[in-house]
C-alpha cells in the first residue's frame, strides 16, 4: 500500500510520525525533503551526480541519528534546519575527501526547471540561470551557503544561522 506524502513538509507532523514509528515514516521524510536537499547540494557543488550522492549520504546519516534519539527528542526536532545542516556537513566531508568539481556553463542545469511558454523566453531564462549558477559557484563557500539557504530555499535567518553554526546577526525572519 503506497502512502501519499504531504505536498509540503510539516516539521511537527513528520517529527511526530517519526517519533512514533521511525521505520514506517522515514520514507515520508525522504519524499518531503529530497528535492529541496538535492537542489541545495547542487547549489553547493555544481555537479548533479555528486549532489545526489551527498543527499543520499545525508539521509543515511539522518536515519542513523534518528535511530539513536529517544522518541521525545525526535518529536521536538526542527527537521528542516536539522536536515539542511546534515546535508551541509555531508558536503563538507565530501569536499575534504575529493576536490570540488565544477560544471561547465553549457551543462549547468536550469535552476528553476520550468519550461517557458516561448523559446526566446526559455533561452533568456536559461542563460540567466546559468549566469546565476556560475556566479554562485565563484563565491566563497561560506557566502554561497548563506545565500542559497536564505534566498533559494527561503529559510529564515535564524534557521540559516543554526545550520551554519553562526549567530543570527540581524533580526529578520
Amino acid at each position: 500500500m503506497s502512502r501519499t506524502p504531504p505536498s509540503r513538509p510539516h516539521d511537527s507532523g513528520l517529527a511526530a510520525a517519526i517519533a512514533s514509528d521511525l521505520d514506517g515514516n522515514f520514507e515520508d521524510l525522504v519524499v518531503a525533503y529530497q528535492d529541496r536537499l538535492f537542489s541545495y547540494a547542487l547549489s553547493l557543488c555544481g555537479n548533479p551526480a555528486r549532489a545526489e550522492e551527498i543527499v543520499q549520504d545525508a539521509f543515511l546519516r539522518a536515519y542513523r541519528a534518528l535511530r539513536r534519539y529517544q522518541p521525545q527528542r525526535r518529536r521536538e526536532l526542527a527537521l528542516r534546519p536539522w536536515l539542511y545542516r546534515i546535508t551541509l556537513n555531508t558536503f563538507r566531508n565530501h569536499l575534504r575527501a575529493r576536490h570540488l568539481e565544477t560544471v561547465p556553463l553549457g551543462e549547468t542545469p536550469n535552476l528553476k526547471g520550468q519550461p517557458a511558454a516561448e523559446p526566446e523566453g526559455a533561452a533568456l531564462r536559461d542563460g540567466r540561470a546559468r549566469q546565476l549558477h556560475a556566479a554562485l559557484l565563484r563565491l566563497p563557500l561560506r557566502h554561497r551557503q548563506a545565500i542559497v539557504l536564505r534566498y533559494v530555499h527561503q529559510l529564515t535567518f535564524p534557521e540559516v544561522a543554526h545550520i551554519l553554526g553562526q549567530p543570527v546577526g540581524i533580526n529578520n525572519s
